[in-house]
């Protein structure tokens, strides 16, 4: 089995010449004269007196907007601004017709870069320069998170909360019995476990990707977890904004190093068939039965949600997880793959700013945090208001980590990345197509 992979300086060449909307620039504050709204210098507290009312639009309801609203009792108490959040789970149109209907909330939560990418690119998003202190917010942050937006050279949103996808996780009890190493320090090093598991008579990993129309996706996630760890954030990120080409040599080893962990004789519980068939929420449960059917699942940290209920009534105990670690010959250093909501300011005035301040610091999100499900973008929040351990070694993971990248096919077009980029996979992993065929078919739809 191959295990080691050597970088190609041949592409590093082609793509610091290429010319595309993406993330360039470096992590320092940008230039304030360029980009969306490019004629605003600095925003002066005073400068435009507030209403008292600031409007927020989002995608998120039912318990994650209560848990929203908590976090900002604190603020609205002490400012004494009242914050009306609208939740859309159209949001994405919803946004559009709005702005284009000069109807913008003063404030947008976008799930997505690209949304966020559009609106700025028409000029009707505030880069964050001219009202937040972007050294200190860039400062408090998981390093890189402030790329994911990034448009020409310049940022016009900041996340207000955090997904981290790079996760393994292991039936704690089961795993220890064993006796594997709950820190493996590369790839290479997790593969080795996962023979001796195998020999063991367990299947090392459960994986599913079933999730009816959006099936593929998961499979998604793989590719974009070995891109970054193999390749690096900046060819990651030039195979995301596609300044090289979906089929570059890269991308089509990086499916065959994926082919050799999912489609290896008995390293996956039930094979490719399983893995198509079964809805993705499943994926945990092998772990947790009795005896354990698998021993290793890589999903984000959303996916406790799905555990057995007697598993998370116990989860410090039931419950192991650690980094999915860097790839040795690759990137030096943690990389995550992940995501998370960026607020971006529509309308310049005292109130909004306010809001914005607060919603992009250490500072938000202690409620949300208690009541599960929510993690802060900054390595300085205080972890202690997480509600259990596992979620506080999570945090952990991602606020230790060297780089973070957002989720790939969530900054593509969505004809690839909602689209042809799924389908493709389920295509590779069934065998109807090779890597390269899929890459290759990928590439000729990319949108002009």
């Amino acid at each position: 089995m191959a295990r080691s992979l050597t970088r190609r300086a041949a592409l590093a060449g082609a793509a610091a010449t290429a010319a595309t909307v993406g993330l360039a620039g470096c992590l320092q504050n940008p230039d304030s004269g360029g980009g969306a709204l490019g004629t605003v210098d600095r925003y002066t507290d005073g400068d435009v007196p507030g209403d008292g009312t600031v409007t927020v639009l989002g995608a998120f309801g039912g318990q994650e907007q209560e848990a929203f609203e908590a976090s900002l009792e604190e603020f609205t108490s002490s400012s004494g601004i009242t914050v009306q959040y609208t939740p859309d789970s159209d949001f994405t149109n919803t946004i559009r017709q709005r702005v284009g209907a000069g109807d913008a909330p003063d404030i947008a939560l976008f799930p997505q870069p690209g949304g966020l990418f559009d609106q700025a690119a028409a000029g009707a998003v505030v880069p964050i320069d001219v009202y937040l202190d972007y050294d200190a917010l860039e400062g408090t942050l998981v390093p890189g998170f402030l790329d994911s937006a990034r448009l020409q050279g310049r940022v016009y949103g900041a996340p207000m909360r955090m997904a981290c996808k790079s996760l393994i996780w292991y039936p704690k009890p089961a795993y220890q019995a064993g006796g594997w190493s709950e820190e493996p320090a590369t790839m290479q090093e997790l593969y080795d476990i996962a023979d001796d598991i195998k020999a063991s008579g367990i299947a090392p990993w459960s994986d599913a990707w079933g999730a009816e129309q959006a099936t593929g996706w998961v499979g998604t996630d793989w590719i974009e977890e070995f891109m970054l760890r193999v390749h690096g954030p900046d060819i990651y990120d030039d195979w995301i904004y596609h300044r090289i080409p979906f089929n570059a040599p890269e991308v089509v080893e990086v499916f065959d190093l994926l082919g050799e962990l999912l489609l290896g004789e008995g390293n996956v519980l039930g094979g490719r068939e399983t893995i198509l068939n079964t809805p993705f929420s499943e994926a945990p449960l092998p772990l947790f039965e009795d005896p354990a059917r698998a021993m290793l699942v890589r999903q984000g940290n959303f996916v406790t949600g799905f555990f057995p209920e007697a598993v998370l009534s116990d989860m410090d105990n039931q419950v192991g997880v650690f980094a999915m670690p860097p790839w040795e010959g690759g990137f030096e250093g943690q990389p995550i793959l992940g995501g998370g909501d960026l607020a971006a300011l529509f309308s310049l005035d005292d109130d909004s700013v306010a809001l914005m301040r607060f919603l992009t610091s250490p500072e938000f999100g202690g409620p949300w945090a208690q009541a599960g499900g929510w993690l802060s973008p900054h390595t300085t929040f205080d972890a202690s208001q997480y509600a259990d351990e596992t979620t506080r070694r999570v945090a952990e993971i991602a606020a230790t980590a060297q780089v973070f990248r957002y989720d790939g096919s969530d900054v593509m077009p969505a004809a690839v990345g909602g689209g042809s980029f799924w389908t493709g996979m389920v295509e590779w992993l069934r065998g109807s197509k090779t890597a390269q065929q899929v890459c290759d078919e990928i590439e000729a739809g990319w949108p002009a």
